[in-house]
């Protein structure tokens, strides 16, 4: 039974009183679209032209969109229980058998409980696996148990690794093929249940290994992935308000990183740099993009917005979101002071 603290209700910074269910809410606002299960859906169409797909799961199919692949595939779902390392080794073993297996698991599970069968089994063969994980950094209000907010850490400097951060329905939807089509192990950060959409104002098409600049501005570039995407540009309409134009480049591929465009629009215009990830900020995006900045001259203003090097609080997701610096406001107040 969790405690207490888990189950009483949190108040979020514009003092409205939130029920334990904003633990596990949508990221979506109130009046965003969104798409239903888009990883479960963009597969079930996958496996109908490509018979070696198979879906496994550690107990988890519910919770990772899998169980709307596992109702259209019955006899091409695998749930190999609360097992992830099982369930890897599996994984590892269809893949050498010529199948395409997705294996799904919370990315606390895959990145801390399985990561050597994952390096051993998978990254080290160079396995046609790809693995999807829901709940990637603060998206769970249940503490350091759920919250993988360092899986990209964990994940960056392994070999043969190609990682995935998606931002929205779309671009899961769009990533499902694409990832398929790739030879090689893939790590997939997963949006789950109802996914915002947002990608599709702007004419987006995924392909691994490529950044893709959204918005133009000359005062403020945001160099952003997954859910702090949608944030950024949140961000970027309230700073507009304002006066100050901001950029938003999205990069959906954390590794190998488009670090040609991310160079090029970062020396371009004299603008501040600020890299956005939903991940700790050590390790991820930020310190990979600062990385490549500096060694190739970069010398403009830089800054990291990203979650702290600590050990999260459990409580409701506005709540959360507000108090570790991610939510939209919270970045626009940032960038205001910081400029």
């Amino acid at each position: 039974m969790m405690r207490d603290k888990y189950s009483r209700p949190h108040v979020a910074a514009q003092g409205v009183r939130l029920k334990t269910s904003a633990m596990i809410a949508s990221i979506a606002g109130d009046d965003q679209p969104t798409r239903m299960a888009p990883f479960g859906t963009a597969l079930v169409e996958l496996a109908k032209s490509r018979p070696d797909v198979v879906g496994l799961s550690a107990d988890l199919a519910k919770y990772t969109d899998l169980h709307v692949f596992a109702q259209a595939h019955p006899d091409r779902f695998y749930q190999m229980g609360m097992a992830e390392q099982l369930l890897m080794g599996a994984a590892a073993g269809l893949a050498r058998e010529g199948f395409l297996p997705f294996a799904t698991t919370y990315a606390v599970f895959a990145s801390r409980r399985a990561y050597d069968f994952i390096c051993m089994a998978i990254a080290e063969e160079n396995l046609n696996v790809k693995i999807a994980c829901a709940l990637p950094g603060l998206t769970t209000g249940y503490g350091p148990s759920h919250q993988a907010t360092e899986d990209l850490a964990i994940f960056r400097g392994l070999p043969n690794l190609t990682i995935i951060d998606p931002c929205d329905a779309l671009e899961i939807e769009q990533a499902v093929p694409a990832v398929a089509e790739h030879q090689g192990p893939v790590y997939m950060r997963l949006l789950r249940g109802k996914v915002p959409l947002v990608l599709d104002k702007y004419d987006y098409r995924f392909e691994i290994g490529k950044a893709k600049l959204l918005r133009d501005g000359s005062d403020v570039l945001f160099i952003s992935s997954g859910l702090m995407t949608m944030r950024a540009l949140e961000a970027a309409a309230e700073l507009e308000r304002s006066g100050t134009r901001a950029a938003v480049l999205h990069v959906g591929t954390i590794k190998p990183l488009d670090t040609e465009t991310i160079l090029n629009e970062a020396m371009r215009g004299g603008r501040a740099v600020v890299v956005a990830e939903n991940h700790t900020v050590v390790g991820g995006l930020g310190e990979a993009v600062a990385r490549h900045l500096v060694l190739n001259g970069f010398s403009g203003r830089f800054h990291h917005i990203g979650l702290p090097d600590a050990f999260l609080d459990a409580g409701a997701l506005p709540t959360l979101h507000d108090r570790y610096g991610i939510s939209s406001q919270r970045m626009a107040e940032t960038i205001r002071n910081w400029l």
